[in-house]
């Protein structure tokens, strides 16, 4: 595949268009192109640019394709933060499976405290992973994710099924999803009872993945790609 490249500008016309210093080093320094080599650019608003990279931190428009590749689901993750490189991972992998937005929430039993100035950064940190992770996969469209909230601040929304991932539950399998859904998954040590109950009286059910335990890093992401399988575009 082409290398592909974010712009986070209206791409409307052919044409040149500027570079962002990060993107323009990780074209000319990282993935050594040269001087009329073809690349992909796309502004996550839809579609996408075939392009020439001409150096100078420039790209050349050539040619609009409108195609996507979103995911028919409109899933909704809400996970509970957990540190470091694991949530990094939940967001690029969550990205690549479909996930149409991300709402990171700060838990009792969570290890990370983010506030202020800090829950800022690391929010901005999260949203270019999303952007990172779709410029990898071919995405076209840049999944939101959300400003980092206390779990006491978090009121659901959507239409679809809303399913909790727990040990204990009906299977995934059974539950009946069409169009879009929202799961919420814990942080390293689960929800705490009483945030389990809350997001009960939402209405949230408690959704099984099978008999074994998993990880943080990995609950969100089975769920992600047992629904694809089940009703998505596996």
């Amino acid at each position: 595949m082409k290398p592909r490249v974010f712009v986070d500008a209206p791409l409307e016309h052919a044409g040149e268009v500027s570079l962002e210093d990060a993107a323009a080093h990780h074209l000319a320094r990282v993935l050594r192109l040269r001087e009329g080599d073809t690349l992909t650019v796309f502004n996550g608003r839809g579609g996408e640019w075939a392009a020439e990279f001409i150096g100078r931190r420039r790209v050349r428009l050539r040619t609009f394709n409108a195609v996507e590749r979103e995911s028919p689901l409109r899933i909704v993750l809400v996970q509970g933060v957990s540190s470091g490189e694991r949530m990094d991972y939940t967001i690029q992998k969550a990205v690549e499976l479909g996930v149409a937005t991300i709402q990171p929430l700060s838990t009792k039993r969570g290890v990370v405290r983010l506030e202020g100035i800090r829950a800022s950064a690391r929010v901005d940190h999260w949203r270019k992973i999303a952007v990172a992770a779709c410029e990898q996969c071919g995405r076209n469209r840049i999944p939101e994710v959300l400003a980092l909230l206390d779990f006491n601040q978090y009121r659901p929304g959507g239409n679809g099924p809303r399913l909790l991932l727990s040990a204990q539950g009906r299977s995934i399998r059974e539950m009946q999803i069409e169009a879009e859904a929202t799961i919420a998954a814990g942080p390293e040590a689960g929800f705490a009872p009483e945030e389990q109950a809350a997001l009960e009286r939402a209405g949230f059910l408690k959704a099984s993945l099978g008999p074994r335990v998993l990880r943080t890093e990995t609950a969100a992401l089975a769920a992600l790609a047992a629904i694809n399988a089940l009703r998505g575009d596996f």
